[in-house]
């Protein structure tokens, strides 16, 4: 498999050592807004072609998949260019902006038949399968609620303190959160409630969410721009809680029981980077034919994208980009 990758940023460079050490796949194109750039991206990773505008790369016959790797703002626009230009699309997370964009890709995808991916790469890790046997396994008893949350000292990067390009912790942040509960609870949560901290741009610097599923079960989750959290993810269960290490790409998985000691520490495989994962998934889907892969299926990133908007109308934050 032939991948594209538009956007040269900090997050393409990391997909690119990635799949530098992957079979079947390579990264055999790369486009930016600077030709320069471009060349200096592509010199650097060996790519044989470099663009200096998005639209000549995804006219690339020899393209097969286009890894989308520009900010949430212009997610819309690019993975639309890609699908009409018939490529398959992997694209980083945030989705969209809002549910309305996502559900207009992911109908576009589906009339051109082409595969259209969200780049959450925890959903396609192997600690997603450890964590939810471990959880089914009883080892922890019954389940009746999660934390989770991430955080990083970074309110002075401009695709963050934005409104223009969908700034704030949440969408960069908080999907982490949402998606480890979503994972454990599942997505048919009855109730959600926000606080957020606002910037004078609009943005939310730091938010907690609290989901509440009709059977009882809660997940209290924050995320926070300004300042370093613990990353953690641990559920609480009447036989002990099981503790996951850095929800963003987990490094353990200990079960706990009622006394707090150790009860059984999960393996994990060893990886490039973590990012190999939802490359391979492309991979197979776009071998099959499919148009969304099944770790992560359209209707998934579009329920995420509806609980966004849900917070965010909570918060009182409207992105100056949103269409």
């Amino acid at each position: 498999m032939k991948i594209g990758i538009l956007g040269a940023g900090a997050i393409a460079h990391k997909m690119a050592e990635t799949v530098g050490s992957m079979e079947g796949a390579e990264v055999c194109a790369v486009a930016s807004r600077s030709l320069e750039k471009a060349e200096d991206f592509a010199k650097k990773y060996q790519i044989p072609k470099a663009y200096g505008n998005y639209q000549e790369m995804v006219m690339d016959s020899s393209v097969d998949l286009v890894y989308v790797a520009t900010p949430h703002s212009h997610h819309y626009e690019h993975v639309k260019l890609c699908l009409k230009n018939h490529k398959h699309v992997l694209c980083e997370k945030a989705f969209m902006i809002n549910s309305r964009q996502a559900e207009e890709v992911v109908r576009l995808a589906k009339e051109k038949k082409l595969l259209l991916a969200e780049a959450i790469w925890t959903r396609y890790m192997p600690s997603r399968a450890l964590i939810r046997e471990a959880v089914e396994s009883g080892i922890i008893g019954e389940v009746t609620s999660l934390t989770a949350n991430l955080g990083y000292v970074i309110k002075d990067k401009e695709r963050l303190i934005e409104s223009r390009l969908g700034g704030g912790a949440l969408l960069d942040l908080g999907v982490y959160p949402i998606n480890f509960a979503l994972m454990v609870f599942g997505e048919d949560y009855a109730e959600v409630s926000a606080e957020g901290i606002l910037s004078e741009q609009g943005v939310d610097l730091q938010n907690s969410v609290t989901l509440k599923w009709n059977d009882g079960r809660m997940a209290v989750l924050h995320s926070n721009m300004q300042a370093l959290t613990d990353r953690r993810g641990i559920i609480y269960g009447d036989k002990g809680y099981l503790v996951v290490e850095n929800i963003n790409n987990c490094e353990s998985i200990s079960a706990y029981g009622l006394d707090r000691k150790l009860i059984r520490q999960y393996d994990l495989p060893r990886q490039i980077s973590g990012y190999e994962y939802e490359v391979e998934a492309c991979r197979k889907a776009i071998e099959k034919g499919a148009v969304e892969c099944e770790e992560m299926p359209l209707k998934d990133s579009i329920a995420v994208m509806e609980l966004l908007d849900r917070i965010r109308e909570l918060l009182g934050i409207r992105y100056t980009c949103e269409s």
